[in-house]
């Protein structure tokens, strides 16, 4: 009794791995945790952990209560959603006020263990334990989305490069930003590959959705004075950084792009877009959907 009264320290949600107790004593500890044989012991007497998230609720307990709690909370789970061509910095804003977490503190955690400065999470919908950290959320986020990453990584190249993986988000983010639909995407993709063979700068309006930017529609004026990375109308190529983070149609067409040899596209008044390889045509198109 008196063991089980000491004092322990513990986050207000904690994740509990699928596994025997001697496993998830030591998971705990590997966590930081100051956990023992005894401890394995008194679950056993107290009954079995749950497996997934687990709400402690304090951050300072008895043992006793900590190892209960173990065996019989289950965290409250909330759905959020990244949806694909959504940029980190609106996401933060999402779940800052969906979850009550700081906004600032997402970003820098975000900053800290991120591979890259944008593009780094998979639109999904996530279940997200009420009263995670912002630090835990950023981790488990990225965590669940290397997952995914490596996976389909592995289908397409038969391996996982990092360096390599993000050279083609920051492709795909582009075709995700200027594509209407994902039947669209192959094209989008080989026009962005045609210009580049030309030497053509790519001077697609989608790239400066960056960041806050991510709904702004893009002027005259902000192409001419925007001089970040994204400014696809000032600078050759894609931009070295993704624009959004990307679903995996996306990825899919930057590597396998339509075999075509258009070089301009223009939205139409139904919602996609002409194709096309004149110039002379493309200011056609542009005439039919401004009229």
């Amino acid at each position: 009794m008196f063991y089980l009264n000491q004092p322990i320290v513990s986050q207000k949600v904690v994740y509990i791995p699928a596994g025997s107790i001697n496993k998830i004593i030591s998971h705990l500890s590997s966590k930081g945790y100051q956990l023992c044989k005894l401890d394995s012991l008194a679950l056993r007497l107290i009954g079995s952990p749950q497996s997934g998230w687990i709400e402690i609720g304090q951050s300072r307990l008895s043992r006793g209560d900590f190892l209960y709690k173990l065996t019989k909370a289950k965290a409250a789970l909330q759905d959020v959603t990244l949806i694909p061509g959504e940029t980190t910095y609106m996401f933060f804003e999402q779940l800052a006020k969906d979850l009550h977490l700081n906004k600032n503190i997402l970003q820098r955690e975000y900053q800290r263990y991120a591979p890259v400065k944008e593009g780094a999470f998979v639109p999904n919908t996530y279940k997200i334990p009420l009263a995670i950290t912002e630090k835990m959320l950023i981790k488990l986020l990225l965590n669940r989305s290397k997952i995914q990453m490596k996976k389909i990584s592995y289908k397409l190249f038969g391996n996982y490069n990092e360096k390599k993986w993000f050279h083609f988000v920051a492709l795909a983010s582009v075709i995700q930003k200027e594509s209407a639909n994902e039947d669209e995407m192959p094209l989008v993709s080989s026009v962005i590959y045609n210009r580049i063979r030309k030497g053509m700068k790519l001077q697609m309006d989608g790239t400066l959705n960056y960041g806050k930017y991510s709904h702004i529609k893009v002027t005259p004026k902000r192409i001419r004075e925007d001089r970040s990375i994204y400014n696809t109308y000032i600078r050759k190529g894609i931009p070295l950084i993704p624009v959004c983070n990307v679903s995996f149609e996306a990825i899919k067409a930057a590597v396998f792009p339509a075999q075509t040899n258009y070089l301009y596209f223009m939205k139409s008044k139904r919602g996609d877009h002409d194709f096309t390889c004149n110039y002379s045509t493309h200011l056609t198109n542009i005439k039919h959907a401004t009229k």
